[in-house]
């Protein structure tokens, strides 16, 4: 552990050799059984890429209004697009936050047969004031990708199974890119910038504004903070990746609290999910590693489903309700319905 209050492990050790690469894969074992974040450097992204995305970020939230309206995710049945300030909700109550929500670039199902959660697939919206933000993003979600991989073949070979695992049982990946500002607040308590939540899926990478705090990671029930460290990504397990692993691997509560004005903050996570169809199923962990599995502990009103594009659709509806009465209120009867 370090004073940050999370490890820093270091990526690139995977290719120093077997002993640095077992090494790796060990710190990465306990990091996510007992902490379920850490710090990542030695991933390899140019910097010039990080400094490319930072601007355009930064262009797209300096537009005016109407240009940035232009893409609003109410246009958009798949939830993607700009979220204004205030558009999107965690536990029921209201971030404070505005967003651009980018996933796989691909054409929508209009299949009246296919499942609920084929409403996800779909194309992305994209600033005609901006060009430039489409090229950028697509590189970070291709150079974070195969961050992605390499982590999740770490952690298969480090959970006693193929290196191979993830990559089997993953199909056609489901990203997400989230590109987000936190404008700063006056009010003299923290303010909701995002509330306490456990990501769902099974692996995010965090790339925070340098100099910017606000993250707070819950350790032993207590809010630390967990501030941007220079070339790190902050990564994180969702409950995917709990849920796989029985509860031995740890999705943590985490949040972030507004800047005080006149600040603000961007913010950008990369959510590295499996495609929407996938079946995610429990490893067979070694015995010793079994001894140490907590089991999952269900949230009743938000369980977690082995298919992840339930997981996906049931994510979406509970933070975009606005986006989810215009285009899908049969999916929100239905399932009042079965609740009732």
């Amino acid at each position: 552990m370090t004073d940050l209050n999370l490890p820093i492990l270091d990526l690139s050790r995977l290719d120093d050799g077997p002993a640095a690469a077992a090494g790796f894969r060990d710190d990465l074992r306990a990091a996510t059984h007992e902490v379920g974040f850490f710090y990542l450097t030695g991933t390899g992204v140019p910097p010039e890429l990080e400094a490319r995305l930072h601007r355009a970020a930064r262009d797209f939230f300096a537009l005016p209004e109407a240009d940035k309206l232009e893409i609003e995710n109410v246009k958009s049945p798949h939830f993607r697009g700009y979220t204004r300030v205030g558009g999107e909700r965690t536990q029921g109550r209201i971030d404070w936050r505005e967003q651009i929500d980018i996933g796989p670039e691909r054409a929508a199902i209009d299949d009246a047969a296919a499942p609920d959660w084929a409403r996800l697939i779909g194309p992305n919206l994209w600033p005609s004031a901006q060009p430039e933000l489409r090229e950028v993003a697509e590189e970070w979600v291709e150079h974070l990708s195969g961050v992605s991989r390499k982590l999740l073949r770490a952690w298969a070979l480090a959970l006693g199974a193929p290196e191979s695992y993830f990559d089997e049982h993953f199909g056609e990946p489901q990203t997400l890119l989230k590109i987000v500002r936190y404008p700063g607040k006056d009010d003299p308590t923290p303010q909701q910038g995002v509330g306490a939540h456990k990501d769902s899926g099974v692996l995010t990478l965090l790339w925070v504004e340098p100099g910017k705090g606000g993250l707070q990671v819950q350790r032993d029930g207590t809010w630390v903070d967990a501030p941007p460290v220079p070339g790190a990504f902050v990564v994180n397990i969702g409950e995917l990746l709990e849920h796989a692993t029985q509860g031995y691997l740890t999705a943590t509560n985490h949040r972030v609290v507004s800047p005080q004005a006149p600040g603000d903050r961007i913010s950008i996570p990369f959510f590295f999910n499996p495609a929407l169809d996938a079946q995610f199923p429990t490893i067979d962990l070694p015995a010793e590693l079994a001894a140490g599995a907590r089991g999952v502990t269900q949230d009743p009103s938000n369980p977690i489903h082995a298919l992840h594009g339930e997981n996906a659709l049931k994510s979406r509806l509970r933070a975009h309700p606005d986006v989810a009465e215009i285009w899908h209120a049969d999916l929100l009867a239905a399932r009042a319905s079965a609740s009732a």
